[in-house]
């Protein structure tokens, strides 16, 4: 990869926003903020500072890695959207990067906290998906591994970036969710409004 590549790597797929700039193998700005709410709001202001420190602007960027869950369906749709938009706009890839890419590491089962004690987790050999977290603990102690369940792991958007900086020149698809689980959101339960022809 070129010294000056410049990639920026960012997510919002869990209770935050966090961003990161990688020029060459070098990080040369990085936040995480934390949020329950309101990604929507912050990202695109947060990517400008992050974009300003690194002393950078948008037409500088080669390429931008984002965060497609699994996780919060909200704050993966804002980052996925975002990148998609970006992308188009500013002629660049957007690259999509799993949160079990992005928290990979040697020795390690990968695992995204879930609702009611359950995980996010890719057993070896095996598609991810969700599972209880004792399961998820049997899975690691089996092959040998140790499970890290972190919901945000200490440098999130530069793990994002720097799988991004491998990926962007071959990639071909737009990024998309990666959802584990149905929708905790119901159906309203009142009857539609009768629709009367003019």
């Amino acid at each position: 990869m070129p010294s000056d590549v410049l990639i920026l790597g960012f997510d919002t797929s869990a209770a935050h926003c966090a961003a990161a700039l990688l020029r060459g193998d070098a990080i040369v700005a990085q936040t995480c903020e934390e949020m329950a709410r309101g990604q929507a709001e912050r990202l695109l202001p947060l990517l400008e500072e992050v974009l300003a420190e690194g002393g950078a602007s948008w037409s500088d960027l080669d390429a931008m890695g984002v965060g497609i869950g699994p996780g919060n369906f909200t704050g993966i749709r804002i980052a996925v959207s975002a990148a998609r938009g970006l992308a188009v706009g500013l002629g660049v890839p957007a690259v999509g990067v799993s949160g079990f890419d992005a928290r990979a590491k040697n020795g390690t089962l990968a695992a995204i906290p879930a609702p009611r004690e359950h995980v996010y987790a890719t057993p070896p050999g095996e598609d991810p998906r969700l599972m209880p977290l004792d399961e998820a603990k049997e899975i690691a102690a089996t092959h040998g591994l140790t499970l890290a369940a972190e919901t945000t792991p200490p440098g999130i958007a530069e793990a994002i970036a720097r799988v991004a900086a491998g990926r962007f020149q071959s990639e071909t698809k737009a990024p998309a969710p990666l959802y584990l689980r149905a929708a905790d959101a119901a159906p309203a339960r009142d009857a539609p409004p009768t629709l009367i022809d003019g």
